[in-house]
C-alpha cells in the first residue's frame, strides 16, 4: 500500500511539473514577444533619431520639408532639427520653432556647418 502511495505521489509531482514547465514556456515566449516589441520601439526611437540629428553639412531648406521657412530646433542639441513639432532625441526637450535664418545663426554659433 505504501509503495503505491509513493508512486501516485510521484505521477502527480510529474504531472505538476510537466504543467509548470508548460506554463513556462509560455512565459517565455510572453518574454520573446515583449522583447520583439521594445525591439520594434527601439528600432523605431533609433530611426526617429537619426532622422532628426544632423550630422555633417546641415541643409536647412532640405529640412524644411513643407516649405514654411521654419524648423525645429532644439536648444541644446543645435544639430537636432525637424520639420515637424517633437522632443529631442537625446535629451527629450520639447523643440522650438525657429526661422531657417535663426537656426543657421544657432548652428553656425555653436560650430556647425550649414549648406
Amino acid at each position: 500500500m505504501f509503495a503505491t502511495t509513493m508512486s501516485f505521489a510521484q505521477d502527480s509531482t510529474d504531472a505538476k511539473d510537466s504543467k509548470n514547465r508548460g506554463n513556462m514556456k509560455g512565459h517565455m515566449m510572453d518574454h520573446k514577444h515583449m522583447d520583439h516589441d521594445m525591439n520594434m520601439m527601439d528600432s523605431t526611437k533609433t530611426d526617429m533619431m537619426h532622422s532628426m540629428v544632423r550630422e555633417g553639412v546641415i541643409d536647412l531648406e532640405a529640412i524644411d520639408e513643407n516649405g514654411d521657412g521654419k524648423v525645429f530646433q532644439d536648444v541644446m542639441d543645435w544639430n537636432v532639427i525637424s520639420d515637424k513639432p517633437g522632443e529631442c532625441p537625446l535629451c527629450g526637450m520639447k523643440l522650438k520653432d525657429v526661422t531657417l535664418n535663426e537656426a543657421k545663426y544657432n548652428l553656425i554659433k555653436n560650430g556647425f556647418e550649414v549648406k
